[in-house]
């Protein structure tokens, strides 16, 4: 009987929560989805694309891809030969014999026309390339940067809940100790209660382990020291929100905003360029000689010759580059069409998951973490008057920590999926995660499980 009055008790302070909630549902916060609305995250974006040695060295790659422009387009260097020519061998006859001179000769080699705007194209196509390179890595840096200044708001947040829930453990610590004191308690809730509260400290332990991980990857990326402090004033709630926008605008974007396939496309119009200049290789060069022989106290001899190369090897040379480049062409095409097929394939995924966090978002929001509070401060003034047992407090209250924890866990999971999204990664979305707080499974007499565990949730991403 007892035991049934316990039960409706709760069903009904849960059913009130649950009108409460559905009465006044906590608003989500409307921001703008632009970065720089975080002055602190825009901050550290600018010291990153200004400071950052990856991004400064994949900028001196296009620099330098820029320098070959010029000499793709010009001439071969001439040749100069000195030579000496000499009836007999018993004395020098220059200037004695009429076919005894000196010889200086200038060659200078003439590609076959269009050869050297050909080669200039493929060159210019290269600088395109590397810009493609280029706007990769400074996605994937800002990326990184993103994800671990979520990853810090994260454990931040994580921290400041497990000193909330180190609060209410203080509460319940003295309810059970008072019971105790007056014969209505036994001391096993007092050394429970100091148990939880001596496993918090293991979390927190490794909460400001992953803290200190974060913030020297954030002080990395911006050419930082490691130790160099940041504060963090957003929230996961603050955070912008993931735009409302559809598979087909998303597409749209990425077909003109994603580096990865702004790259797959200049390499096929290089493979088509360097497929010209190796069909004009066919084709053989010149060069033209002018040389002048003094011969002493001879009138001087001079001679203009012009030679050709003869393409004798073009079946194993000119017409295998030829056929190379059009296999290099047919794989670059093929690259396109794959990167197409995979940018599709992961905003698709994305989207389907942020859908999905912003669903669960809305249950905790509007329902579970309303709920699991209500439970907790239902049982906490059940146990002080008597009427359940100590373990069923602890169970509610892990409940509650453990939902607010898998509440910041999903919309760290948004934030995951939102900065994939714009950064256009082909592979899988990188988790945002943090060591996991409170435990339902207190219900079943176990204990509170090691920080170490971490939620579905947050370990789908």
């Amino acid at each position: 009987m007892r035991s049934s009055l316990r039960s409706l008790l709760v069903l009904a302070s849960l059913l009130a929560a649950s009108a409460a909630g559905a009465q006044t549902p906590t608003p989500t916060p409307t921001v703008s989805s632009d970065r720089s609305q975080d002055p602190v995250l825009a901050g550290l974006i600018q010291e990153a694309i200004q400071r950052n040695p990856d991004l400064a060295e994949a900028r001196s790659l296009v620099a330098a891809s820029r320098e070959r422009i010029p000499q793709a387009k010009a001439l071969p260097d001439p040749s100069l030969s000195l030579g000496l020519q000499n009836d007999g061998f018993h004395g020098l006859q220059v200037g004695k014999m009429p076919t005894s001179y000196y010889q200086i000769v200038v060659t200078q080699p003439l590609p076959w026309p269009g050869k050297r705007e050909a080669r200039e194209k493929v060159a210019a196509q290269g600088v395109r390339v590397q810009d493609a390179a280029l706007a990769r890595t400074r996605l994937s840096l800002l990326a990184d940067l993103e994800r671990a200044y979520v990853g810090l708001v994260l454990v931040r947040e994580q921290l400041g809940l497990l000193d909330q829930q180190a609060a209410y453990l203080q509460q319940a610590e003295g309810s059970a100790r008072v019971r105790y004191q007056v014969g209505k308690a036994s001391q096993t809730d007092l050394l429970r209660a100091q148990l939880e509260q001596t496993r918090l400290q293991q979390t927190r332990l490794d909460l400001l382990a992953q803290e200190a991980s974060l913030l020297a990857s954030l002080n990395r990326i911006r050419v930082e020291p490691s130790t160099t402090p940041l504060a963090t004033p957003a929230t996961l709630e603050t955070l912008p929100p993931p735009p409302l926008t559809t598979e087909q605008a998303w597409l749209q974007r990425a077909d003109t905003e994603s580096p990865d396939l702004a790259y797959a496309r200049r390499n096929l119009a290089q493979s088509e360029r360097s497929l010209d200049l190796a069909k004009l290789d066919v084709r053989p060069d010149f060069a033209v000689s002018a040389g002048l022989m003094p011969r002493g106290g001879l009138d001087p001899m001079w001679q203009v010759s012009v030679s050709i190369g003869l393409p004798i090897y073009a079946h194993q040379k000119q017409q295998r580059a030829v056929a190379e480049q059009k296999w290099r062409k047919q794989a670059s095409g093929q690259a396109i069409q794959s990167v197409k097929t995979l940018l599709r394939q992961r905003i698709r995924e994305r989207l389907a998951a942020l859908g999905a966090a912003e669903a669960s978002a809305r249950i905790y929001r509007e329902g579970l973490l309303v709920q699991s509070e209500a439970t907790f401060q239902s049982a906490m003034a059940q146990y002080e008057a008597g009427k359940i047992p100590f373990l069923s407090v602890l169970e509610a209250l892990n409940g509650w920590v453990s939902d607010r924890s898998s509440y910041l866990s999903v919309l760290a999971q948004a934030q995951a999926q939102q900065i994939a999204l714009r950064s256009y990664d082909l592979g899988p979305a990188p988790a945002i995660t943090a060591a996991s707080l409170g435990s339902p499974s207190l219900a079943l007499g176990a204990g509170a499980t090691s920080s170490a565990s971490t939620p579905s949730s947050a370990s789908s991403m």
